[in-house]
């Protein structure tokens, strides 16, 4: 596909000049010289980018920065060098950015999160919550002092003022209860 003048939004009509008229303001000199330009500067941004729609995007951004720009040209210096320094600076600003973005990938191969989503979480632990508000009192009195607290046996029967043997009995029934609970599937 080439580019021509229209492209740019640039008049149309008549022959492009070989050489800048230098009775011309500099930005009527570049938007007329501009598009003799565009095959060398579509090769080089090919052989920037290694990739034609990359390329494609390269030149058009040059183009644009070289218009919008026009007033900073010297009609005495080298609109060729000008316009090929400009597609430079432009490619390394370009990779610049993507360098420090992360890299982009299709939605498609975005992988799922290594861990499960936090309302899988709050929910069990709503539910777990519920099932030992279900337990008798002494059976989650005892579950609290030796799962929450961290007590031993001992002191937990200490606290209470009971036996060693009648903690772990209710221990052992409310850990059985809240097993139902969470897996109500016969084993």
């Amino acid at each position: 596909m080439s580019v021509s003048r229209v492209s740019f939004g640039l008049p149309t009509g008549g022959d492009m000049p070989a050489a800048a008229n230098t009775d011309q303001p500099p930005a009527l000199a570049v938007a007329d010289q501009l598009p003799q330009h565009l095959p060398a500067l579509r090769r080089y941004a090919r052989m920037l980018t290694g990739d034609a729609t990359a390329a494609d995007d390269l030149l058009q951004d040059c183009a644009e920065r070289a218009l919008s720009r026009a007033r900073l040209w010297r009609p005495s210096g080298n609109l060729r060098a000008w316009l090929f320094t400009i597609m430079h600076n432009l490619h390394a600003n370009h990779r610049r950015r993507a360098a420090s973005r992360p890299p982009e990938a299709p939605i498609d191969e975005v992988p799922e999160p290594a861990w499960p989503a936090p309302q899988f979480d709050t929910l069990a632990a709503n539910q777990t919550l519920a099932a030992v508000g279900r337990l008798s009192p002494v059976q989650r009195e005892v579950l609290l002092l030796v799962a929450v607290d961290g007590m031993a046996y001992s002191e937990v029967a200490a606290v209470l003022n009971i036996p060693v043997g009648t903690v772990m009995s209710r221990l052992s029934r409310a850990r059985d209860q809240l097993r139902r609970v969470s897996d109500p599937s016969p084993t």
